[in-house]
């Protein structure tokens, strides 16, 4: 029987995860490789049976206090035997004494809660269709995007909405090809930010962050107009944001997923009220 082994996946295998992740439905960045793996090179395991890869999972480390699990499968053929528990194992070892989070599909909750998670809030993905009317010209003289939009000024911003800087990963999340990358200020300073990324399947909106329901609309109807008419867009909205709900179901998206927000420890100190969009359910 060949020995099973765990080690950290490397960028070139980060590909095939994202195109497990893809045969599971869940409709992967195109380009999400290279962010995901900026964010911590060492924080994305694959498990070996022999010289075949057979489980993966995701165990991520953000500054000395956080930690955040996803990207779990097991190929389905090696499901029930222990393999899965295993890495699960490793993924935990790797991130013990940390605050971990995780975005929980129903089927795995009570999973996860014998894990040590506890409830945080229910997160909805919504879809609906590209293309439609730019804002007025008022609204968008406001908005920046790159090279005008300064990773300093979105890490700092991004702070409200995330336990620990992620600057790595940030960096690499505004550069990905094919994707519109916007920020919004009051003044001279950023009161909202958002990424449209390519999909398999349309794109995504996430993050979506914003000062107030306004600008989140600016943003957001920006983004819309971005993708082509009827090509689809996602975006994972927060329930306990009760202005982003009622931003995306204005705008006619409909829920077709959803996962709940757990965490190990206490609930971090986060501005969901201004959260629209959420950045990743396999990184946060």
């Amino acid at each position: 029987m060949p020995t099973f082994t765990i080690r950290s996946m490397t960028r070139d295998e980060m590909d095939d995860a994202l195109q497990w992740a893809a045969d599971e439905g869940w409709n992967p960045g195109i380009y999400d490789a290279d962010p995901f793996h900026a964010a911590d090179p060492d924080g994305f395991l694959v498990g070996m049976l022999g010289d075949e890869k057979i489980a993966q999972i995701s165990a991520v480390q953000y500054g000395q206090d956080f930690g955040f699990i996803g990207f779990f499968i097991v190929k389905p053929e090696y499901r029930g035997q222990g393999y899965g528990r295993r890495i699960w194992e490793a993924a935990m070892a790797r991130l013990a004494g940390r605050n971990i989070g995780l975005d929980g599909v129903p089927a795995q909750q009570e999973n996860y809660r014998k894990s040590g998670f506890s409830y945080a809030h229910r997160s909805i993905r919504y879809q609906g269709n590209g293309g439609g009317p730019m804002p007025p010209m008022a609204q968008c003289t406001a908005i920046v995007s790159m090279p005008d939009l300064s990773l300093d000024e979105v890490i700092a911003y991004d702070r409200g909405f995330f336990p620990q800087e992620r600057r790595e990963f940030l960096k690499k999340w505004m550069t990905m090809p094919y994707s519109t990358v916007l920020g919004i200020r009051t003044g001279d300073r950023l009161a909202g930010f958002g990424v449209l990324r390519k999909c398999r399947d349309g794109h995504k909106i996430g993050p979506l962050f914003a000062d107030t329901p306004p600008l989140a609309e600016t943003l957001f109807m920006v983004m819309l107009a971005q993708a082509r008419e009827n090509e689809p867009v996602f975006i994972d909205v927060p329930e306990t944001s009760p202005a982003a709900i009622d931003l995306v179901q204005r705008f006619g998206l409909n829920p077709v997923f959803e996962t709940a927000r757990m965490y190990t420890k206490a609930v971090p100190g986060l501005s969901l009220a201004r959260t629209y969009g959420i950045t990743t359910f396999e990184l946060g």
